[in-house]
């Protein structure tokens, strides 16, 4: 079990904003005009959170230890877990991270790391399953699991389906390991997790990031400002899905605090259809490298785009949620209900609601093709492109179910 990103290059703490670069190109500023993610709080999985930098300070509620070693879930090992709430939720203040739903809760949820089970609990279990359980059991909407391992495990897959069954919209990273095994890190190779993959500033596909069935969205992880250590001094420019991970909870955050009546499953289900993704992307079909797209919150909030569909069926197994009535030609079920796993029109591109504004961005996208930092125009629009490492502007497609 270990963490997914990597921190190299240190930067200077005041400079973390000014490395936010997908906060712009998202259109941040616009969404939050409208909503902050007020009302969501997220258990952020990982080896704790410290509630006492600038910017989380009065962004962390309490939480739970379930390592087993010394500390509490407020005593972050080595920054990651920091970093990863920061993303999610900090204010910005002191120089540090603008979280991409500032307006949420942290709900910290410490569990056992690789590195932390070698240096101080050798002979303990990973405490992964304890963990989700803990998170779905507290007031959390959405969990965020930036960590993986490479193979299967019951209790693991148990809790995620306990995680489920309970209403709960779970992420995780796909990993970092495409250039060698490329395996999808577990849990987000669990049929109930979003599985979260990482593009950088120019739209490509970290070629870090592994990609198959499993990954579901996608969203920047890349030149993420990164707490270098757990000793809170400076931020490095970090990559991995579990950056990526990250802002794909914040998305999740931002929509369902717009939408606070709907289910996990609405909200991933605008998710997948307002994910942004190129012109040609044949419908019913789905990237092996960003899943259905890459997260772009504002195409739905500023613009409607995304159907919630209905509030029992998963949209990631199309299978109705555990304990919900099952009623088809309900009312809850039938309004508004859109086919799972396909792109609604509006959200496609084709004639539909807010069509109009995704050409209007779609038509000057194909500059991005030249200028790779124009990724306002990926994020914020319509259009996507990607970049598969040493290859032209394309997506590799796969047809598969959602």
């Amino acid at each position: 079990m270990g963490i997914t990103s990597m921190a190299p290059a240190a930067i200077a703490a005041d400079g973390a904003r000014s490395k936010q670069w997908y906060l712009e190109a998202m259109n941040a500023a616009e969404i939050w005009k409208k909503t902050t993610g007020d009302g969501v709080s997220v258990a952020v999985i990982d080896g704790g959170v410290n509630p006492s930098t600038p910017a989380l300070k009065g962004q962390v509620l309490p939480g739970v230890d379930v390592s087993g070693i010394a500390g509490d879930e407020t005593d972050d090992y080595d920054g990651h877990g920091t970093t990863i709430a920061e993303l999610i939720a900090g204010t910005g203040k002191g120089g540090g991270i603008q979280g991409l739903a500032p307006g949420a809760k942290i709900i910290p949820i410490r569990t056992l790391i690789e590195e932390m089970r070698a240096k101080e609990a050798p002979d303990r279990l990973h405490t992964v399953d304890k963990a989700i359980r803990a998170a779905v059991d507290s007031d959390a909407k959405i969990i965020n699991i930036s960590l993986g391992q490479e193979g299967w495990d019951n209790d693991t897959k148990d809790a995620v389906e306990y995680g489920a069954s309970k209403g709960k919209l779970m992420f995780a990273g796909v990993g970092n390991d495409a250039k060698d095994l490329n395996n999808v890190d577990y849990p987000a190779a669990y049929p109930d997790v979003v599985g979260v993959a990482a593009t950088d500033a120019a739209g490509k596909v970290g070629d870090f990031s592994e990609h198959g069935d499993e990954v579901h969205l996608a969203a920047p992880g890349v030149g993420i400002p990164t707490w270098c250590d757990e000793t809170f001094k400076q931020y490095c420019d970090g990559q991995g899905t579990s950056q990526a991970t990250a802002i794909a909870s914040a998305s999740a955050a931002l929509i369902w605090s717009a939408n606070p009546d709907w289910t996990a499953n609405q909200v991933l289900r605008v998710m997948f259809e307002s994910a942004g993704r190129g012109e040609d992307w044949k419908p019913g079909t789905v990237s092996n490298y960003v899943g259905h797209g890459v997260v772009r919150p504002g195409a739905h909030i500023n613009r409607g785009l995304g159907k919630p569909g209905d509030p029992n069926l998963n949209p990631l197994t199309n299978e109705r949620t555990p304990g919900s009535p099952d009623a088809p030609g309900s009312s809850a079920s039938s309004a508004s209900s859109a086919p799972s796993g396909a792109a609604s029109d509006s959200a496609s591109g084709a004639p539909g609601a807010g069509a109009e504004d995704d050409k209007a961005v779609a038509a000057g996208a194909s500059k991005s093709t030249e200028d790779d930092s124009q990724l306002g125009l990926i994020l914020g629009g319509a259009a996507v492109v990607v970049v598969l490492a040493g290859g032209a502007f394309f997506f590799l497609r796969k047809r598969r179910t959602a």
